[in-house]
């Protein structure tokens, strides 16, 4: 198993996101249970281009400081929603690893968690979703719960990941 932890930048992770204190506290959770078990943990960042201000060398691209990675782990660079496009060379990385199952946590739920879900399920990958270790913001269409709720309830389960509370998902990690 991997814990991948996508887009959980300086730039983007505040309390505009939904359930944010729960959010943050269940991902620092997740990365220390991993890191205890052993499990590797790859962060894959998302890059909007130069002059944007939220691209490699800005302040905004990197992680969010409590989440921040270990020298040791693996950061991937992405330019799309889904951390599986082949530039990220997440899914060969997997590939060579051997690796199946997939746990995922990060932002935003409605565009690059939803792209990485189905991509993850669309390569034959076991993707797992812990409860409330994705969130983001309220956007035209829908609140920031109601978009929660949509992907985590509603379209993942039973069709693209397994959506686990985290009592699960921390069982998961420790197995």
């Amino acid at each position: 198993m991997v814990l991948l932890v996508v887009d959980t930048q300086k730039g983007i992770v505040d309390e505009r996101l939904y359930a944010f204190e729960t959010f943050v506290s269940n991902i620092r959770e997740l990365i220390r249970t991993a890191r205890e078990q052993g499990i590797e943990v790859v962060y894959v960042q998302h890059d909007d281009g130069p002059g944007t201000g939220f691209s490699i060398g800005d302040d905004e691209f990197e992680i969010y400081s409590e989440f921040a990675p270990l020298s040791t782990e693996r950061r991937l660079v992405k330019t799309v929603c889904s951390a599986f496009k082949k530039e990220s060379g997440l899914l060969e990385y997997l590939t060579e690893k051997g690796e199946k199952d997939v746990m995922v946590c990060g932002i935003m739920t409605d565009f690059c968690i939803n792209a990485t879900v189905e991509a993850g399920f669309e390569y034959g990958l076991h993707m797992i979703v812990p409860a409330y270790a994705n969130s983001t913001q309220n956007n035209e269409y829908m609140t920031g719960e109601q978009s929660y709720r949509y992907y985590n309830e509603f379209l993942w389960p039973d069709r693209y990941a397994d959506c686990v509370p985290m009592d699960k998902a921390l069982e998961l990690l420790k197995k």
